[in-house]
């Protein structure tokens, strides 16, 4: 049978570990492209809304995840303040200039009778079931009291204090042998080394020893003039500033080789860390993996049906794409297909472009 892609190749080889992933903002499930993984997925999903962490453990068929309803925060002893809004201070102030506010606005009778799924859908998860604001949780106490002393992916997307949830893993993320992390960052503020943005975010990663691999940039129109929507319900529009995004960052085992244990890594985190960046659409460098670990791999699973598997993640266009071999011979040529032609963008390639852009891995809204 043919194995559709990396991840799944890779979990057919897992021996002795599992792939294990923490989604701090779980609303709306697990990103369903780790259920690749199957048997071999463990995972923990924290959200502050009651009511959809119920319903996703209810609907939830892997014994091995497991779903908490809890606020977080960087202290246990305080309770969370829901009066400040479901968001920083800067950002608050900022969304209400946008124009998914105003249809906020426009739907908020409505969506006070909505169903749960609905109110998600519109990014207003306040007004859903909400855990107990003064018993919050310290994510990494969390997990040490769950017994997790190791943890392949991270994704914090809360709408909230995720940058005060990112620096309570100070120096903790080492000693978990976190191999990627996915974070929502903003793109407006003043500059200011505690705001929630994304030159704070960068930075910390980096001391951290993480490289940044994928970063998603989301643009908000204002109400003074909205632009057209993005997506089925009111969130980031096709014009505007960049307001917020998505950045993925990862350890860059070619780079720091020889450094912070990265050749002592065990074969199976390398094989997971390959199909993490395949999972986000940078398959060269997952490629990069695995030549440079070919001989380590070839234990665990079939490095060259794994190269031709990313060969054709980079051929979307092909219906039979090119083995890996064939690409690459073909690159050598320098072929007129790896450029575009001169002259405007051709409609039918603005709309490949849209159509990748669109199935590409995001955050849920």
């Amino acid at each position: 049978m043919a194995v559709p892609s990396l991840s799944a190749l890779v979990a057919q080889g897992l021996k002795a570990e599992r792939f294990a992933l923490l989604d701090v903002g779980c609303s709306g499930g697990l990103d369903p492209k780790w259920r690749a993984f199957g048997s071999h997925l463990r995972a923990l999903g924290i959200d502050a809304s009651a009511s959809e962490c119920q319903r996703l453990a209810a609907a939830e068929s892997n014994p091995d995840v497991e779903y908490v309803a809890a606020f977080v925060s960087p202290r246990a002893d305080k309770p969370v303040d829901l009066s400040a809004g479901p968001a920083a201070p800067h950002i608050m102030k900022m969304r209400d200039r946008m124009s998914f506010m105003r249809t906020r606005e426009i739907r908020e009778e409505r969506l006070k009778t909505a169903s749960a799924e609905e109110q998600f859908r519109h990014n207003a998860w306040e007004m859903t079931g909400l855990a107990d604001p003064t018993r919050p949780v310290v994510v990494p106490d969390l997990l040490a009291a769950k017994g997790w002393t190791d943890l392949d992916y991270l994704k914090i997307d809360t709408d909230g204090i995720d940058w005060e949830i990112l620096q309570s893993f100070d120096g903790r993320l080492a000693p978990l042998h976190l191999l990627a992390v996915q974070l929502e960052v903003n793109f407006i503020g003043d500059g200011s080394a505690e705001e929630h943005a994304f030159h704070n975010t960068d930075r910390f990663m980096r001391r951290q020893g993480f490289d940044l691999f994928r970063l998603d940039v989301r643009n908000y129109s204002t109400r003074a003039l909205p632009a057209r929507y993005i997506w089925p319900t009111p969130a980031e529009t096709h014009s505007g500033r960049p307001f917020q995004g998505e950045a993925y960052y990862a350890r860059d085992l070619i780079r720091h080789i020889g450094a912070s244990g990265s050749e002592a890594m065990s074969v199976e985190k390398v094989a997971k860390l390959a199909a993490i960046l395949s999972a986000w659409e940078v398959p060269d460098a997952a490629a990069e993996l695995l030549l440079h670990y070919r001989e380590k791999l070839a234990s665990t699973f079939d490095v060259d049906r794994g190269l031709d598997l990313l060969a054709a993640q980079a051929q979307p266009e092909r219906a039979r794409p090119l083995s890996y071999r064939d690409y690459m011979a073909r690159f050598e040529t320098d072929p007129p297909d790896f450029y575009r032609p001169e002259g405007p963008i051709p409609l039918g390639e603005r709309l490949k472009a849209a159509w990748r852009a669109y199935l590409s891995p995001r955050s849920k809204r």
